[in-house]
């Protein structure tokens, strides 16, 4: 008779990965917080900006534009960084080839973002009129579209890893993947988009962390155990 002495893991499938795997899931790790740690700074420091006005996109615009711009090329990179780590540690089962997909063309959207900036409105940057933009230039509707597109694509990769979840009866994992799909997938509410826009955003970048993560921590685990098997 065989017998496994591993107990189960989170991801059965995820064995001991190669230190270039390891860092691609760090870097996917890393791209929500960097994003984020960015955006604070400088709401913080840039006068006239007011998150119940302006998007955190908005911040590429003006002459410190460029920290925002190169901010979401560098969170797309990382989740594309997290796409591929993901493909290569995760070979099995469903999603295994759909979610790193979706994930990396999340990525190519906020790099898209970046390069095409959102117009100056409401104030800001100083100087800016004190409205919205009369009508939107071609770059600010490529931004909005890749913004979307970058949304919708986490919001279906969350989807995919909650089916994956229930099959594999991990309660946490398919709960937080749940409530990821519908902050995503709910409807913008004008009156406070701007902040229901960075809201949804820590949404998406926190899932992409947390799978990162999830994998990591899953191959340190079977470091410590290494699957026996004993024949009587």
């Amino acid at each position: 008779m065989t017998t496994n002495s591993a107990p189960r893991l989170a991801h059965s499938e995820v064995r001991t990965l190669p230190r270039s795997t390891r860092r691609l899931l760090l870097a996917g790790a890393a791209a929500g917080p960097l994003f984020y740690a960015s955006a604070l700074a400088q709401m913080l420091t840039r006068p006239g900006f007011d998150i119940r006005l302006h998007p955190i996109s908005q911040l590429s615009t003006g002459d410190l534009g460029w920290i925002q711009i190169l901010t979401f090329v560098l969170a797309g990179l990382g989740l594309i960084c997290l796409a591929l780590g993901h493909r290569r540690a995760v070979t099995v089962g469903l999603g295994r080839a759909a979610i790193p997909v979706l994930v990396a063309i999340s990525g190519v959207g906020f790099i898209a973002a970046g390069l095409f900036p959102q117009d100056p409105a409401n104030g800001f940057p100083l100087g800016a009129a004190d409205s919205p933009a009369a009508e939107p230039t071609a770059a600010a509707v490529v931004h909005m579209a890749a913004a979307i597109l970058a949304f919708t694509a986490l919001a279906v990769a969350a989807i995919v890893a909650l089916i994956r979840a229930i099959r594999e009866r991990r309660v946490a994992a398919a709960i937080g993947s749940g409530i990821v799909a519908m902050a995503l997938l709910a409807p913008v509410v004008p009156d406070i988009a701007s902040i229901q826009v960075a809201v949804t955003g820590l949404f998406a970048f926190g899932w992409c962390t947390a799978t990162a993560v999830s994998l990591l921590c899953s191959s340190r685990a079977s470091l410590a155990w290494t699957p026996t098997d004993s024949r009587r």
